[in-house]
């Protein structure tokens, strides 16, 4: 594991109980359909009016982080580049075990620190830190390591991966597929996060006092949507019961429950407007 630095908190993920989290395409791609537009839902509180990104052929990177944390800017703003590349999917998870020392994170929670544990009994870490990246659920490092997530992220880009979509049948439907590849040892997750595009917060306490940080695709709720064995696999869901009130873009990755490789990956745009 790449060295921390002195203000990094650490925490030993043996005594934790490794439990399951709540929740440019390639030529290759190219010629997999998986776009489709999101119709307008009346009646609820989110406005689906956005379209599925062909995101199947992305590589997805995992920052935890923490306001609270004086080591997690750098890592930050990287992610935030990452963010605005066509072949990743970036997504911010805050963790909650720096909340103690002063200032809480207002995007913090269980459900993203358990994430974690998950990820350091997958890599068989003594410990969990911040700022963490994680690529494609098989390589990690230091987040401001900046030339070993590239390096991950270029080596990751040459597998190949399970192509995964989401359209909209009707109004009150989203349909998500997972496509037939080879079978994982054990069935794998279909976890579906939402999460908010942009947060630029005035942190004032803690170690991060008097700094205004800027954060992207921040995970706000994580869910598990159905399990996939390498069979093509479609799961209606009421949209009804997606819970995507404020956020404004979700994610749909297939896993296995306690970490390990990505198999695939969509991300989708939502608008409240």
């Amino acid at each position: 594991m790449a060295a921390l630095t002195a203000t990094s908190l650490i925490v030993d993920s043996r005594k934790e109980r490794l439990t399951p989290t709540l929740p440019g395409m390639t030529d290759r791609f190219r010629r997999i359909s998986i776009v489709a537009a999101l119709a307008v839902v009346t009646g609820l509180g989110t406005l689906f009016a956005g379209a599925a990104q062909a995101a199947g052929d992305k590589v997805v990177v995992e920052l935890f982080t923490s306001q609270g944390c004086s080591s997690c800017p750098p890592a930050d703003r990287f992610l935030g580049e990452l963010a605005k590349r066509d072949d990743v999917l970036a997504l911010s998870f805050h963790v909650d075990y720096w909340n103690y020392l002063g200032w809480k994170d207002p995007f913090s929670g269980t459900e993203s620190t358990r994430r974690q544990r998950n990820y350091g009994g997958a890599f068989k870490l003594r410990y969990i830190y911040t700022p963490q990246m994680v690529v494609s659920g098989t390589h990690q490092s230091v987040g401001s390591g900046r030339g070993k997530i590239l390096n991950a992220i270029d080596r990751v880009r040459k597998q190949k991966r399970v192509p995964v979509s989401i359209s909209h049948p009707d109004k009150d439907t989203a349909l998500v597929t997972v496509a037939a590849g080879p079978k994982p040892a054990s069935p794998a997750t279909i976890w579906l996060f939402s999460y908010d595009k942009e947060h630029v917060t005035d942190i004032r306490r803690g170690e991060n006092e008097g700094r205004k940080i800027a954060y992207s695709n921040v995970v706000r709720a994580h869910r598990r949507i159905g399990e996939w064995n390498g069979k093509e696999l479609k799961i209606k869901l009421p949209v009804k019961m997606m819970g995507l009130d404020k956020q404004d873009g979700c994610a749909i990755i297939v896993q296995n429950e306690l970490g390990g490789p990505i198999y695939g990956a969509t991300a989708f745009n939502l608008t409240t407007k």
